[in-house]
């Protein structure tokens, strides 16, 4: 995707202008705070955040866009927490060595994160549920969430890993442009998922047509997996980032009930 295409589609820079409104969720009754995850080739950061009286919790990753780990995922974690789960978002570009989050020009930021390896991506993702059980987090009922490339990461993670209970995809793309570190694109997965998948799509999303999304709803019933899509009329790409103008609250409210009961049903939350 060009900048200007990014641009286009709502990939509105997390570095500009906050809505007056944003949605914070307080830490009362939350253990939350910052992380070291044992991966590959050293320390990845991570931001967690978990009920402070459940013992075992179930685990929920939370993938995050491409704007680095920034506030509204932050936010994100810490509601999962507030549902009862052991919430954890990793910072899986670090080895960037720079701040996402202080970017304000899509035109550098893009690059930094189309270079991701998609095996590095996923090994990421199973350090963190490896740390999360070593806390003391129910691996057993393990979720992942994830947004705008997160939302792509939810269905690459539903094809590779055979713990995933459930995953939530808002607005992840189905289909990737070029790219040699991405091998496979979520639609070209169908055929692997491994676990059941929401996704939740805006019909005014410029970046995602509505015919990629029902190609690989297509995709999933052909290949008989388990997966359901609410596209909301008139919502663009973004619609549940709540700092942002792209923020439609009756989508994103919606959306987040619905994750809920997807969860639930699959026993990640109880």
């Amino acid at each position: 995707m060009t900048a200007s295409a990014a641009v286009a589609a709502g990939y509105t820079l997390a570095a500009g202008p906050v809505r007056a409104d944003v949605i914070t969720t307080d830490t009362n009754g939350l253990n939350a705070g910052d992380a070291k995850v044992k991966v590959a080739d050293g320390e990845m950061p991570a931001y967690f955040a978990r009920p402070a009286s459940a013992s075992n919790p179930p685990v929920i990753l939370v993938a995050m866009e491409i704007f680095g780990l920034h506030e509204y995922i932050k936010d994100v974690t810490r509601r999962l927490a507030k549902l009862g789960a052991f919430a954890v978002a990793p910072d899986y570009y670090f080895r960037k060595g720079v701040d996402l989050t202080k970017i304000t020009d899509i035109q550098q930021l893009l690059p930094l994160v189309n270079a991701k390896p998609d095996a590095e991506l996923l090994s990421d993702l199973d350090s963190t549920v490896a740390w999360a059980k070593s806390q003391g987090g129910d691996t057993s009922r393990l979720g992942i969430i994830g947004f705008c490339r997160g939302g792509r990461t939810v269905w690459e993670y539903a094809a590779h890993s055979p713990e995933l209970k459930a995953g939530v995809a808002f607005y992840g793309p189905p289909v990737d442009p070029p790219n040699p570190v991405w091998p496979k694109s979520p639609n070209q997965l169908a055929p692997e998922m491994k676990a059941p998948v929401l996704g939740l799509y805006g019909e005014a999303d410029t970046g995602i047509p509505v015919a990629s999304v029902e190609a690989l709803k297509e995709a999933l019933a052909a290949n008989k997996k388990t997966a359901e899509f609410k596209i909301y009329p008139g919502a663009p790409h973004g619609f549940h980032a709540d700092y942002r103008a792209s923020y439609r609250k009756e989508a994103a409210e919606d959306a987040w009930n619905r994750m809920q009961a997807w969860f639930k049903k699959y026993n990640v939350l109880s």
